[in-house]
């Protein structure tokens, strides 16, 4: 793809259906039959029904794109499948704000999924424990057997640990967290095959039962960070400054952090634009938000998810480190023709990339929320965007 083509399309709200699509064409290299398929929401019986049980039809929801996204200095134009208005003007908006001093920026800390298995009806825990950590080569060796094509690629099972557990009521248990590489994959599948592969063995080495074999949803061993500044000019108005806008943001977030019914809203509208971008490139949208709340009370308290300061020049900055598990192949991800479009519209060669694509939208829709939020109001400004997008041109 031409690197000098850039997301930054003032006006893209302004225009009509096939013209919209024929910037999206251009920037993207789609064919008409791509196109098509982006167009009509093309979805057959067959496809329908390897997708789901008990299939009698479909029920579309609008497709769109959000334009201005500039993530580790490239320029990308993000599909996202939501019925919810604003949202996706929102994310416009905030990745525009984001996108003047110099765009998002954002890491894969760790790329590894967490399979569980839960040993009961143990006779002699703390010697249970002590046997699986002597095993322990033999334990990933056969998790690994059993996905060659995985370790061939260069994944695979990649360590072991273990916690003890107390309890009164069914007596004390033991949980093992096997940490899997699935490099493109979201991974769910292989990491309920490993699992339940290695379960076995483990009921031999500790003489217990295993009762639940499943992979995690937090997944806190696969998180993505993303950072951002905003110019304080940037966001002075008409009717606000922007130091003014920033103090107030900053509130805004103290807030959230003292008070668990601001922080369950802060996130949920995180996570509209997040869920968008994960349902349009057919990863599992529940599973993201399940993990994000998991991760926003993993510290004993439910946080906001992304963090708002200031720097010495009282600027904005924003940060969030995200739990994500996403994939670009397996699963509905190759099935759903309407898929692999938007992965192609992304232009997105790694899951790593996806997930900071991903969390990258839900740092500008979080930015674009508060701003309305403590400026205008949400109706008259975060609202309002579906109708005017962003101000005249943009």
């Amino acid at each position: 793809m031409n690197n000098k083509k850039s997301s930054r399309i003032p006006g893209f709200f302004k225009l009509n259906s096939d013209e919209k699509l024929k910037i999206v064409q251009e920037f993207a290299g789609l064919t008409n039959k791509e196109l098509e398929i982006i167009e009509k929401g093309f979805l057959d019986s067959g496809t329908r029904d390897k997708m789901s049980e008990n299939v009698i039809g479909t029920y579309p929801l609008p497709y769109s794109i959000a334009v201005n996204f500039l993530i580790n200095n490239k320029d990308y134009l993000v599909p996202m499948v939501t019925e919810e208005p604003s949202v996706v003007a929102a994310a416009c908006y905030g990745a525009k704000l984001l996108r003047d001093d110099g765009g998002i920026k954002a890491e894969s800390l760790e790329n590894l999924m967490i399979g569980q298995i839960y040993l009961i009806d143990i006779d002699n825990i703390e010697k249970a424990g002590q046997d699986i950590l002597k095993n322990k080569k033999e334990i990933i060796g056969l998790g690994n057997s059993k996905k060659p094509d995985l370790v061939s690629l260069g994944g695979g099972v990649r360590d072991l640990e273990i916690k003890v557990f107390k309890n009164n009521n069914i007596g004390d248990f033991l949980r093992v967290h096997l940490f899997v590489d699935t490099k493109d994959a979201m991974g769910a599948n292989t990491i309920d095959t490993i699992v339940e592969a290695v379960a076995p063995l483990l009921e031999k080495i500790t003489g217990s039962k295993a009762l639940l074999k499943i992979v995690s949803n937090l997944a806190d061993k696969r998180l993505v960070r993303v950072k951002g500044v905003v110019k304080k000019d940037t966001l002075t108005t008409k009717d606000f400054k922007g130091e003014n806008v920033v103090e107030n943001i900053i509130k805004a977030q103290i807030i959230a952090e003292n008070d668990i019914y601001r922080a369950v809203t802060n996130n949920k509208g995180i996570l509209n634009g997040m869920g968008a971008v994960t349902l349009a490139t057919g990863n599992d949208w529940r599973a993201l938000e399940a993990g994000a709340h998991g991760y926003a009370v993993s510290s004993g308290r439910y946080m906001p998810l992304v963090k708002w300061n200031y720097n010495d020049n009282k600027d904005l900055i924003g940060e969030m480190t995200f739990p994500i598990a996403v994939g670009i192949v397996g699963g509905v991800v190759q099935s759903n023709p309407i898929s692999n479009l938007s992965l192609k519209i992304l232009n997105i060669k790694t899951a790593p990339e996806l997930a900071c694509v991903i969390v990258s939208v839900g740092l500008a829709q979080n930015l674009a929320a508060l701003r309305a939020l403590v400026s205008e109001g949400i109706q008259k400004g975060h609202m309002g965007l579906h109708v005017k997008l962003m101000g005249k041109d943009d």
